[in-house]
């Protein structure tokens, strides 16, 4: 992850709005509902490769706009909103960056396959030793 959150919050926006939920009569008169939206292709912080990646994995996450769109109404606080949007954001960032290391293709040893053989056996003794003798 080549980017901080301060170098983040330079590029980010925000759209403001009342919000439902807890707060009581504070719900009808402040807007602490959150809308942060963020443009990847305008991004000073990523290179080309990162932001093909980024819009490859992050599509469902845009607005008709183009603009990746996270929202978070859960406190009462505008301010704390605001917080937790860009840590949601950073999130799915750094999780969108990460790329999985590629497995090799590896064969069992031979004390691998002898345990799997003789595990096998034993499961057929145990098996074979439940049936019931029907030739009397």
């Amino acid at each position: 992850m080549n980017f901080s959150k301060a170098d983040l919050q330079k590029e980010l926006s925000y759209k403001t709005s009342r919000s439902g939920g807890k707060g009581g009569q504070n719900v009808n008169k402040v807007s602490s509902k959150v809308e942060l939206l963020f443009n990847i292709n305008n991004s000073l912080l990523f290179n080309d490769d990162e932001k093909q990646l980024l819009l490859e994995k992050l599509q469902p996450r845009f607005n008709k706009d183009g603009y990746v769109q996270v929202v978070c109404d859960e406190e009462r606080s505008q301010y704390l909103n605001k917080e937790k949007a860009v840590e949601r954001l950073m999130v799915l960032l750094s999780k969108a960056l990460h790329k999985p290391r590629i497995r090799k293709a590896t064969k069992p040893n031979k004390k691998a396959k002898a345990e799997r053989l003789n595990d096998k056996r034993i499961q057929a003794e145990k098996k074979s030793s439940r049936k019931k003798d029907f030739d009397i």
